[in-house]
């Protein structure tokens, strides 16, 4: 499979300033609803449930949220890298900068 086919140019986001996991899925919800052309908040609460699940703080830096959405035909991708790594609730305790 090649990745291009699931990660648009503009969904790579390089250089993003957050401070927290909050502001992080955020900002993510904001980029993805527009993409998508759904809710804001609906993307949001979906990042946030799942999240409240169990981290998706991989570990080595690295965080792969992600969420279920019935309206969504098919997969959706985005790639950030944080200018400064955040707390993640990751599983080696270690803060995020690549999502």
């Amino acid at each position: 499979m090649d990745i291009s086919s699931f990660i648009a140019r503009d969904n790579v986001l390089v250089g993003l300033r957050v401070s927290s996991k909050k502001q992080l899925l955020t900002e993510l919800a904001a980029k993805a609803s527009k993409a998508l052309d759904l809710e804001e908040r609906t993307v949001f609460d979906t990042l946030l449930q799942r999240e409240r699940l169990g981290s998706t703080g991989m570990g080595n830096g690295i965080a792969i949220p992600h969420g279920k959405m019935p309206d969504l035909d098919g997969i959706f991708c985005m790639v950030a890298r944080l200018d400064s790594p955040i707390n993640f609730d990751a599983v080696d305790d270690q803060p995020v900068d690549l999502v």
